[in-house]
């Protein structure tokens, strides 16, 4: 099967597929690992070239705190042993449409990955590329630096930020 086939057989392919007009919900989460030089681990998503930090929807029967775990390590090869929210996302401004014409409003969690192990490996059907950034020299959309803020925020309060 191929990962087009596995992904309409699944949870979000086949709602998709019984409302393919409609504006999906979709919980996920992301995770951002940093290395010892305050580096941050990102992705080159295959779908759409860009750099992010490695996210996913959440499957069922799994939690957010799963999810995160899990999709870092499918997308790169790194395993955390800690994943502590720090910024929680809801509302229609985190609404977006994909290349492929899905539009979905995103209700996710971001996590700071800590006692993490394994050998950096992009999975290449979600990575094309990935590496540590320093913030300074990271190709980052607008939310994205918004998600940093949100950790620098948490790391000064210890208050999860939520939009």
């Amino acid at each position: 099967m191929t990962a087009e086939e596995e992904w309409w057989a699944s949870y979000h392919g086949k709602l998709r597929a019984a409302f393919p007009d409609e504006t999906l919900l979709f919980v996920g989460a992301r995770g951002l690992v940093r290395d010892d030089q305050g580096r941050f681990l990102l992705i080159k998503r295959v779908d759409n070239g860009s750099w992010s930090f490695p996210a996913g929807g959440m499957e069922l029967g799994e939690s957010l705190d799963e999810c995160v775990v899990r999709e870092v390590w499918e997308e790169t090869g790194i395993k955390a042993g800690l994943a502590t929210p720090f910024a929680f996302y809801s509302g229609s401004q985190f609404t977006y449409t994909n290349v492929f014409g899905h539009t979905y409003q995103h209700i996710s969690m971001s996590y700071l990955l800590t006692d993490v192990s394994g050998e950096l490996k992009p999975d290449p059907e979600e990575a094309a590329d990935a590496g540590f950034f320093h913030p300074s020299e990271m190709p980052l959309s607008d939310f994205h630096q918004l998600v940093l803020q949100d950790l620098a925020n948490f790391e000064r309060t210890g208050i999860l930020q939520v939009h």
